[in-house]
């Protein structure tokens, strides 16, 4: 029989503390979520006291009051990032908190707001906030992404049910995908690991050069790779040695591509919400490694928006691959949320790349790692392209082609862990 519903948040709280930030006695945490769920926050900062936190930092944010904030501030206004919070991320970072986000927000919270303001505040922020980023980028600072259901968010989700309804559904969903239905859902995460082992040393042996993406939406990518690339997954550690999941659930297996080597187009597979506004039906065109055309039938403006962040919002920094049978495409729901709809697909980012993926990445500064091949930008937009007939052929410097993926599934038989 399945724990009553206080019970299984309890046990959520306490799976996103321990494995998903792994956070230590004496740490510090810096915790973002909306106030549409403050009862579960309060639950995630008692858990993080019986941890041994030091101290727990709580910022709360509304979108209500964002939008308004949009709509009736000066385009000015976003482009100085406030003192005071970059002084909170910066010094948080540097002290060595974990950063837990917590996300709920409704898909279409900033629909119609401004574009200009959205990228002005982004690329404020990571100006002012260097310190904070760098160190989530370049592996110090444990960071942990995980959903908690909000009505406003639960009846996109579930659109024929009354919000209650809808949001208890939602809860359910996320129980399910994040494994805290089973007996032990922290021994659940470290099993759910160690399963990425195998086909991460597959992938790892294979040292592709390239991989060539096809299916019948349209899709003819060739995506060039690092020499010195890593494939990841399954879970993360910081440099100091710290297991932590930065993304709860997670179904994937990535690296990071040649920043300059992406040629063709490619189609999406699944609807995007980006910052509070839908983009539906895009396709992105490719030469010499940048976005040259684009277009989607809905939320163009979004798109254009994406890749006007600074210039190297236009390249790949993310390359990852998840089965067209993973758990969260199973369980049939279209969450409208990257965090859940791209482990349901294999997927692209724009923008940032990951320095773990590269070779002694997390030991070089932004220049060696853009020569290197690695992304650097203020952006990192997940999108889907899975389909159920997806093609993905892993090419070797010598033109030698391996299937990596026949018609949206694993083609390969990976190394025995």
């Amino acid at each position: 029989m399945k724990q009553d519903f206080a019970a299984r948040l309890t046990a959520y709280a306490r799976l996103i503390i321990r494995a998903g930030c792994n956070l230590q006695p004496g740490q510090e945490l810096l915790l973002s979520a909306s106030t549409d769920c403050v009862e579960f926050a309060r639950l995630l900062v008692a858990e993080a006291y019986q941890q041994g936190a030091r101290h727990v930092t709580v910022r709360f944010g509304d979108e209500k009051i964002a939008r308004l904030h949009y709509e009736n501030c000066a385009l000015e206004v976003f482009e100085h990032f406030p003192e005071w919070q970059a002084l909170l991320n910066n010094s948080l970072a540097r002290e060595g908190a974990a950063v837990l986000s917590i996300i709920s927000e409704d898909p279409l919270a900033l629909t119609g707001v401004d574009q200009r303001k959205l990228v002005a505040n982004a690329r404020a922020s990571h100006e002012a906030c260097k310190e904070f980023y760098d160190g989530i980028d370049q592996g110090r600072v444990v960071w942990c992404i995980a959903g908690a259901a909000a009505p406003a968010w639960a009846q996109h989700v579930f659109p024929t049910l009354s919000p209650e309804e809808a949001t208890a559904k939602l809860w359910e969903a996320i129980f399910n995908t994040t494994r805290v239905n089973e007996p032990d859902p922290v021994a659940a995460w470290q099993e759910h690991r160690a399963s990425f082992d195998a086909r991460k040393a597959w992938l790892n042996a294979q040292h592709f050069d390239a991989l060539h993406y096809t299916n019948s939406l349209g899709t003819d990518l060739t995506i060039g790779l690092n020499t010195k690339g890593l494939w990841q997954g399954g879970g993360d550690v910081t440099t100091a040695g710290t297991e932590f999941f930065p993304n709860m659930p997670t179904e994937e297996i990535f690296t990071t591509p040649d920043r300059l080597r992406a040629e063709g187009i490619v189609y999406s597979s699944m609807p995007l919400v980006h910052h509070g506004s839908l983009i539906q039906d895009f396709w992105l065109r490719f030469e010499g490694g940048r976005v040259t055309e684009y277009h989607a039938r809905t939320g163009n403006d979004v798109l254009e928006a994406i890749f006007a962040v600074d210039e190297d919002a236009v390249r790949l920094g993310e390359c990852a691959l998840v089965p067209w049978t993973s758990p969260i495409r199973q369980s049939g729901i279209l969450f409208y949320n990257t965090l859940y709809d791209e482990n349901a697909s294999c997927h692209l980012a724009v923008g940032q790349g990951f320095p773990d993926c590269l070779e002694g990445g997390q030991a070089m500064d932004a220049e060696e790692l853009k020569a290197a091949g690695v992304n650097k930008s203020a952006t990192h937009v997940d999108f889907m392209i899975g389909s159920a007939d997806l093609n993905i052929t892993g090419v070797k410097a010598d033109g030698a082609s391996i299937p990596v993926f026949r018609d949206g599934e694993w083609a390969f038989a990976p190394i025995d862990a």
